[in-house]
């Protein structure tokens, strides 16, 4: 369900993947696109697999190994964008954008063990860059009303609230100008 408004702003630009850094607990990350290999959608599929049942919102990701694996398949489309948080080999986080309509839909993920170490602030803005390059004009998100941290970041990032009328927050960002917006 795409939200009725967007801003009319367009947000900064973003840095475009790949993107090496240190986080906060000194490991070295690099983030970059996905590339569709198996390897890639292997390592994607254990690291949802150890998801902390804890941190799932909305139902996602799934919780069964087969699910994952679907839900999986769906999002890792050709006409959807990812981005993959790598430490060494293992996937720490990823993003995506999923095509609604006239917008995008995006979702965040970062494993347990690498939250709170500056992982998902970089991993959006990279996703967001993408989109920028591939010339997506419009992105929203919803997220728990109560999970200030992650409501904290998307307006950090240029989010603005949408719809505010359930528990979950509708938030919405501007990449790119486009006609008929």
């Amino acid at each position: 369900m795409t939200p009725a408004r967007f801003p009319d702003d367009v947000a900064e630009r973003f840095p475009e993947p790949p993107l090496s850094f240190e986080d906060r607990e000194g490991r070295p990350i690099e983030i970059r696109s996905y590339d569709g290999s198996d390897a890639e959608h292997e390592a994607l599929a254990e690291m949802y697999d150890a998801f902390d049942p804890a941190d799932r919102a909305q139902g996602i990701p799934p919780s069964q190994p087969g699910a994952v694996r679907d839900w999986l398949d769906t999002i890792l489309a050709d006409d959807c964008l990812n981005v993959i948080a790598w430490h060494g080999d293992d996937a720490a986080g990823h993003a995506t954008l999923v095509p609604d309509e006239d917008a995008y839909e995006l979702a965040i993920f970062v494993l347990q063990a690498y939250q709170e170490a500056g992982i998902g602030t970089r991993l959006m803005k990279a996703l967001l860059g993408y989109g920028q390059a591939e010339g997506i004009r419009k992105v929203w998100l919803t997220v728990e009303r109560w999970n200030r941290a992650a409501v904290a970041l998307y307006k950090k990032i240029g989010f603005e609230t949408s719809n505010a009328e359930s528990f979950e927050l509708e938030m919405a960002i501007r990449l790119n100008d486009g006609e008929n917006d």
